[in-house]
């Protein structure tokens, strides 16, 4: 019978990739076994049979995955992996893809970080949107640690270099063993009621995942999470990471780098308050106050300028009005009269009468003086420099 299709080799080893990689369980598994045929390739990847006393599988570790590798993978050591199952098409050979991987020894307690580690993720507990930025300036600084070894000492002595203003809160907590998580617990509640530090900083020194496993208990990630003082994780060493670190406010890589982080550097605390002046003192120059304040002292000044120059204007107008006046006074006819001469005007007052020819024998005129006048009736004349005989001829 004639099939209905005939499959190639590459399309046979494809189709049974696909049904590998689109089922659920083997999409993300977990294998035990110990390593063998190991190879570390200059590529970086890393190449391996996990077995035990009935089977085995190969196993490919890309180097992207195995760069953070908290041990070395070497021939013979137990581990637990973490990673999914598919084909390399070319062989046509299944094989495991390994993205995790920690020693057997610790393989259950890896599981739960894991396991807990998804569920508050999913729950939001991560999101970086929720994340609060630590405050500049603290004053008060929480230190939630073992009061005894490495830790405390190089938290206390870096905060005391770097920001000596700031107080410091110590509360003692036990940071590993049974009683430690209820321990770290209590003390993030308690100075969150206190209410007096400004930033808390929570961790310990490094250690196994044993000793760390405080740390990445769910009570204490819930308390990191519910606490309204910004939080800094410092847990054991860099490459250390626990749920602590994926819920606070910020991680910091050991309990020094914590100080730094909590605090600004005091050289650089200098040089922002002299900034801070300088700014203060460039917003004091434009601020609308102080802009309404210097254009009222010129408004001032020039009030005094125009008042001056006013009192200057009218003085020398006053000098002046005064001489004009002695001019006219001395210009006055009163003041001719008041030497003896006197005003001759005609019968109605209006004109005044400066030669003979205005006149005729008989005409009424009136004589100003100096505290009157006369009324008077022309009954002779006689012309500058004529006789007698004129004089007479003018009567008759």
């Amino acid at each position: 019978m004639q099939p209905q299709r005939i499959l190639s080799v590459k399309e046979l080893n494809r189709y049974m990739r696909m049904k590998l990689e689109s089922d659920a369980t083997l999409a993300d598994v977990w294998i035990r076994g110990e390593i063998s045929n190991f190879t570390h390739h200059s590529s970086g990847h890393m190449y391996f049979t996990l077995k035990d006393t009935d089977s085995r599988i190969k196993c490919i570790m890309f180097a992207s995955h195995n760069q953070r590798l908290p041990f070395k993978p070497k021939e013979g050591a137990r581990v637990i992996a973490r990673g999914n199952v598919s084909v390399y098409e070319r062989d046509g050979q299944y094989q495991f893809y390994a993205t995790h991987m920690q020693p057997d020894g610790i393989g259950s307690l890896y599981l739960a970080f894991e396991q807990l580690k998804q569920k508050l993720e999913g729950e939001g507990l991560f999101a970086p949107q929720r994340k609060r930025p630590l405050p500049r300036y603290p004053r008060t600084i929480g230190v939630v640690t073992s009061p005894t070894g490495a830790a405390v000492r190089d938290i206390l002595t870096t905060l005391a270099r770097r920001y000596p203003q700031a107080a410091v809160v110590l509360y003692p907590v036990l940071v590993q063993g049974k009683g430690a998580a209820p321990s770290i617990v209590k003390a993030l509640r308690t100075l969150n009621d206190m209410g007096e530090a400004d930033v808390l900083i929570v961790g310990r020194g490094g250690g196994s995942l044993e000793e760390l496993w405080a740390f990445n208990e769910e009570q204490v990630a819930r308390a990191i999470y519910e606490s309204a003082i910004p939080v800094i994780s410092a847990v054991g060493h860099e490459t250390d990471f626990t749920i602590a670190d994926f819920v606070a406010d910020l991680r910091a890589a050991t309990p020094t780098a914590a100080a730094e982080l909590a605090v600004p550097h005091r050289l650089r605390l200098q040089l922002a308050d002299a900034a801070h002046g300088r700014l203060r003192q460039r917003l004091l120059r434009y601020h609308p106050q102080e802009t309404l304040q210097f254009a009222l002292k010129r408004q001032q000044g020039a009030d005094r300028l125009l008042r001056q120059s006013m009192l200057s204007m009218l003085r020398d107008s006053s000098r002046q009005l005064t001489a004009h006046i002695r001019q006219l006074d001395a210009l006055s006819p009163l003041k001719v009269m008041g030497r003896g001469y006197s005003l001759v005007y005609d019968e109605t007052g209006t004109k005044l009468v400066k030669s003979l020819a205005q006149v005729e024998l008989g005409d009424k005129i009136r004589v100003a003086m100096t505290d009157g006048e006369l009324d008077c009736q022309v009954w002779g004349m006689r012309a500058e420099g004529a006789g007698k005989d004129e004089e007479a001829g003018r009567k008759g």
